[in-house]
């Protein structure tokens, strides 16, 4: 297994019997402690062990317990220190290697990374929060073929987002990456949710049956909907386990369930995962730990209709700001995926195969959040001011450092009523497309003189507000790196005189 490295302080922990001595050995260092009641009055104990490098290893622990005389050992060997993150979500983060482009490629490369380690969680719920796991479908494992695919069966482990996310990171700073994947494939995040976090945003008392049904593939599949479900058996036992970061990769199921309170509970959810982890780990995990996230990408199945809500869950996604990190979202990171549709996806276009764009895309948002590389810009081009000239037109004005690659896509909208909604799909009678007439750098020119013709003005500008926003890689903005710009909603305001 990996635990967290320097400057971080690793948690160890376990059970026996009641007021037993323990000690634990880790390289020369020793520690005691004694087991007492926790919660749920199990005998357990804890050890905080002082902050360990990367470098050396692999290294063992040993735990002796002395009780009454009798003595007992456990010894855990292959030990790395380094970064360990948790990647939860739903079925785009259950998605496994051998289902993503590339899997033989993937799994010939495996046995290159032993000191990038995984664990996935299988599948349980709990009405309480567990002080551990029921169901671990794959232990701490060093990666190989059989450690990634499991038994060659769809949906079993291990994530191929979150091993390509590991595996790249590893290529950069040449430490052992510890991964656990937790996931459930169409659950909203009320059941990932505790219930202070749901309490948060007026979701405690909304509860959901246990269980909703769900067609899937040819297949009718229980679906766990019960708040705080997946929480309390698949994230709260880790709790004690001191980590770098989490990876999220969920949203489809809430574009219409709870839509709206997205915009709410996704942030509550990241601040009470802090709260809880800071605490379970006695103040070694971050307080405002690295949270990178995924912006749902597209779909081609007839259960989510071009209603208008797909695009706005987007929005959600990030409080409403369009961008992270925000004010409600600090110390965030997020890929934008919605440039990535696969039709031809065997288990259906919601789950795109090209999971490398995406975990490039969420490295280059940890390099600059969770490493600090300032010289890293992970984001893609979001416009700063929208004006509109007398003349009809409104300009679109970025970032300087952006540098521009624009097509003239049909990617942009614009509404002439100011009382217009972000739910209407495009287009409709509120949202017409606006061409793209000319682009520089750090402008993109758009022809809304259909409001002219209407006596009016352009009010709001949206880009990419669809269920699908264009094909593959070719929507109308990137940036010289290739990064697209994540679709936004922006009120257009007077040309300065």
């Amino acid at each position: 297994m990996v635990l967290q490295r320097a400057p971080h302080k690793s948690v160890i922990w376990g059970y026996g019997k009641l007021d037993a001595k323990v000690t634990v050995l880790v390289m020369q260092d020793e520690y005691t402690s004694h087991v007492e009641l926790g919660t749920s009055n199990i005998p357990v104990w804890y050890v905080t062990l002082k902050p360990y490098n990367y470098i050396g290893g692999p290294h063992k622990i040993q735990a002796i317990q002395e009780y009454n005389g009798v003595i007992s050992t456990v010894l855990i060997s292959n030990v790395m220190f380094g970064d360990v993150w948790v990647c939860g979500g739903q079925s785009n983060m259950k998605f496994t290697v051998a289902m993503a482009y590339n899997a033989s490629y993937e799994l010939s490369l495996a046995p290159k990374y032993p000191n990038v380690r995984v664990m996935t969680v299988g599948d349980d719920r709990s009405n309480e929060p567990l002080h551990d796991f029921k169901n671990l479908e794959q232990p701490w494992s060093v990666p190989s073929q059989h450690s990634l695919t499991g038994d060659n069966v769809n949906w079993t482990y291990f994530s191929s987002l979150c091993w390509l996310y590991g595996r790249y990171l590893y290529d950069f700073l040449k430490v052992p990456i510890g991964l656990v994947s937790s996931n459930w494939g169409g659950t909203p995040i009320e059941t990932w949710s505790s219930t202070d976090a749901l309490e948060k945003c007026g979701l405690h008392l909304r509860d959901e049956p246990d269980f909703k049904l769900e067609m899937r593939n040819r297949t009718i599949t229980k679906v766990p909907r019960a708040n705080s479900a997946l929480w309390n058996a698949m994230i709260h036992p880790m709790l004690n386990m001191t980590i770098k970061g989490a990876m999220w990769y969920q949203g489809e199921t809430n574009y219409d369930y709870h839509n709206a309170e997205y915009a709410c509970s996704f942030p509550a959810m990241i601040k009470d995962w802090r709260d809880k982890w800071l605490e379970g780990t006695r103040g070694q995990t971050n307080e405002e730990f690295p949270f990178g996230f995924v912006q749902i990408s597209t779909t081609t199945e007839t259960d989510r209709p071009n209603d208008g809500q797909y695009p706005v869950i987007r929005w959600r996604q990030t409080a409403n700001y369009g961008y992270v990190p925000n004010e409600k979202m600090r110390n965030t990171f997020m890929a934008v995926a919605m440039d990535l549709p696969d039709s031809d996806s065997p288990t259906g276009g919601i789950h795109p195969r090209d999971k490398q764009t995406v975990a490039t895309r969420l490295l280059l948002g940890s390099m600059r959040v969770a490493y600090g590389r300032k010289d890293i810009n992970p984001d893609g081009p979001l416009p700063q001011t929208a004006v509109h000239t007398p003349a009809g037109y409104v300009i679109l004005s970025y970032q300087d450092d952006q540098h521009l690659v624009v097509t003239k896509q049909q990617d942009f909208a614009v509404c002439c009523d100011g009382e217009c909604s972000m739910y209407e799909p495009t287009p409709s009678p509120y949202w017409v497309v606006a061409p793209i007439v000319s682009s520089s750098n750090r402008h993109v020119i758009l022809d809304t003189r259909k409001c002219l013709e209407k006596g009016d003005s352009a009010k709001f500008i949206r880009y990419a507000w669809a269920l699908t926003p264009c094909e593959y890689k070719k929507c109308s903005v990137y940036n010289n790196l290739g990064l697209p710009g994540p679709p936004f909603y922006i009120e257009v305001k007077n040309e300065d005189p």
